[in-house]
Order: structure tokens, then sequence, then C-alpha cells
């Protein structure tokens, strides 16, 4: 058998690289030149991954002495209520502590939900001016969770009404009467339907009662709009 040479030209091919290891060796060539400015771009990427990661245990650790710090005032201000069911006792033994928790830790979901439980705890102390503040503050932190936002909308306008400010009470009662969320709605429209009794608007009232006597389920005032319907 006669020896099959390889050609000069299989031999050129075969001395020439293929485009992937051109390619490394291209990128190879690049990092060397540039090494320095790699490395500064490393040690930054390695500096932000650091950073983040203490903020993100720093925030962390105050969302833990948050929720501890609202845990204890809480359970403190029950213990002081249950000895005579005095809420200004109360809340004079926990108000100190409650501000820390709102000084300290105010971007915390902790210190966000205090403002809600310690509103509750300003109401029952008939402290209304300081639990419509708290009521507030909190509204324009719950966003879009409709549950939370009709309840302080609710609270607010009752508010309200205990301090004789009718027209502010149904603007915050409509809120929810107008809102897409059910929850606490017909509660909302039986409030308006007094006020509007209390403003001698009739129509307004039956208005309301009419729309609770229509509303799906079973309503705790369901009764009563449909007793003033047809009295």
């Amino acid at each position: 058998m006669a020896n099959q040479g390889v050609s000069n030209e299989r031999k050129k091919e075969l001395t020439q690289m293929d485009p992937f290891q051109a390619g490394l060796t291209k990128s190879i060539e690049w990092a060397s030149a540039h090494k320095k400015q790699l490395m500064i771009a490393a040690g930054a990427l390695v500096g932000v991954v650091v950073v983040f990661s203490v903020i993100m245990f720093s925030f962390k650790q105050s969302e833990i002495k948050a929720s501890e710090l609202a845990a204890k005032a809480y359970e403190k201000y029950e213990e002081q209520y249950s000895q005579d069911r005095d809420a200004r006792k109360g809340y004079d033994a926990v108000k100190d502590d409650f501000q820390t928790l709102f000084d300290e830790y105010p971007n915390t979901s902790a210190g966000r939900m205090a403002l809600i439980n310690f509103g509750k705890i300003c109401f029952e102390a008939k402290d209304y001016d300081q639990a419509y503040d708290l009521y507030s503050q909190a509204l324009s932190t719950v966003g879009d969770k409709a549950g939370v936002k009709n309840f302080l909308l609710c609270a607010m306008g009752t508010i309200c009404e205990l301090k004789n400010d009718m027209e502010q009470a149904k603007s915050y009662y409509l809120r929810v009467e107008k809102g897409a969320s059910n929850l606490l709605k017909d509660d909302a429209r039986f409030a308006l339907a007094l006020i509007y009794e209390k403003l001698n608007d009739t129509a307004a009232g039956r208005q309301m009662y009419e729309k609770i006597a229509q509303s799906p389920g079973t309503s705790m005032y369901k009764a009563i709009a449909q007793a003033r319907i047809y009295k």
C-alpha cells in the first residue's frame, strides 16, 4: 500500500487555530492588558456584595428587635389592662415603649403594624387625636391592602364622628363605600346612612339603606336597613 502523506494544504489547516481557540487567545491577551482594571472591578463587585449583605443583615436584625419590642409593649398593656379594665392606665404604661419603637424602627413592618395597634390603645383610652394621627400615618403605609385600608378609613371616620366633624367623617366612609373591596362596606354604608339622617338628607340615607338591603351575604345591618326602608 502506498504511503498517503498529509498534503501541504492540510498541514496548513492543522497549524491554524479554530475560532474558539482564537477567541480564547484574544480574551487572555485582553485580560492581561487590562489586568489592573479587572482587579479594580472585581474588588468593587465584592465590595457591593459585602455592603448588600451587611444591609440585609442589619434590616433583618431591626425587624427582629422591632417585633420583640412591639410584643413586649402589647403584653405589658394587656397585663395592666387586665388588672382593673382601665384603658387609660394601660395607655400610660406603654406609651413610652411604643414611642421608642416608632423612633428607632419606623421603617420596619413591626413598626408600621404598631401604628395600628397603638392607635387602637389610644382610641380605647379616648385619646382620639393621637389615635387619628397614628391611623393617618398607618394609612400612608398600607398601599393596596384593602382590608387594612378599609379598617383605618372606618376608624378615622368614627373618630371624626366623635369629634362632631360629620363632613370629614363622610369623606372617609365614602372612600370605603366607593372602593373595590366589599370588606366593611356595609359598615361604612350604615354609618353614612346615620350621618345623612342627622343632616336631614333622607334621600341619601335611604339610598345607603337600600344598598345594604341589596348587598350579598348576611350583613348584620341588613335587617335594620330593611326595617328603615319599609317603615
